[in-house]
């Protein structure tokens, strides 16, 4: 199935983890990808990585908390493939937070807010006109997190996260009459380069998701073009959770009740 022929995407934060799969699931089906990452030689590797897979795609640096970075990057999507039809904002930060709020700084705060929030939206600001010239089938997806929707820890990660969702409905109101959907994504714990230094975190998390494991990034690039596509055409403003039932779930009270 290759429902982006034809199609044009740009994903930030595409140098590893979920947004170098995303950028391998929309090539797969047939799109152009520009794949940025504020590490040049990290996106210039998972651009090599989907041309080998029989893909087409450009590398090209980009730092979401700069807005001349941000515009380059649009315009050298659109110089190189004649159009933009889909925007997937990957990018993010996260610190490791002190113990007590009070004890926080502004720098962490901040970081994580203008890359994971405020980059998502000059990264809109600057896609969009393009995006309504796409016919129709203009579309952002931005990824999320369930740290957005429940508390998962992380007060910086999960307000900007949460923040994200509310621009994916007030964005998607605005631009449904220029023929944009905007939509997100919220995962759960994912599989990716960021968890390789955490011993068995990942084991351990697994036992709080009722389908047994914790999630990978291809199960989030399956959700990103299904939204990205046609078959998602009369969805926007959504917040989908790929999550393995985290939500749902309440482990430690179960264990409580059952005397574990």
């Amino acid at each position: 199935m290759r429902r982006f022929e034809g199609y044009a995407a740009m994903v930030t934060g595409a140098g590893r983890g979920i947004g170098e799969s995303v950028a391998r699931r929309l090539a797969a089906e047939g799109a152009r990808v520009l794949v940025t990452d504020v590490d040049a030689a990290r996106a210039e590797e998972a651009a090599a990585g989907v041309c080998a897979a029989g893909g087409e795609a450009l590398a090209h640096p980009a730092d979401v908390t700069s807005r001349p970075s941000v515009e380059a990057a649009v315009r050298c999507a659109v110089d190189r493939f004649g159009r933009l039809d889909v925007l997937v904002n990957n990018a993010y930060a996260t610190h490791e937070e002190a113990p007590r709020l009070e004890d926080e700084d502004d720098e962490g705060w901040q970081r994580d807010l203008d890359t994971t929030l405020t980059g998502a939206f000059r990264c809109c600001r600057a896609a969009l006109p393009h995006l309504a010239a796409a016919g129709g089938r203009g579309s952002v997806v931005n990824i999320g997190s369930v740290n957005g929707i429940q508390d998962f820890g992380g007060h910086a990660y999960s307000a900007a996260k949460a923040g994200l969702a509310s621009l994916t409905r007030t964005l998607a109101g605005q631009a449904a009459a220029r023929g944009v959907r905007v939509n997100l994504v919220a995962p759960g714990t994912v599989a990716t380069p960021a968890w390789e230094d955490r011993g068995t975190d990942l084991e351990r998390a697994a036992r709080a998701y009722p389908l047994g494991r914790v999630g990978r990034p291809e199960d989030v690039a399956a959700a990103v073009a299904y939204l990205a596509s046609s078959d998602a055409a009369w969805v926007t403003g959504v917040t989908l959770p790929v999550d393995g039932g985290v939500l749902i779930a309440n482990s430690e009270l179960r264990r409580a009740l059952a005397g574990q």
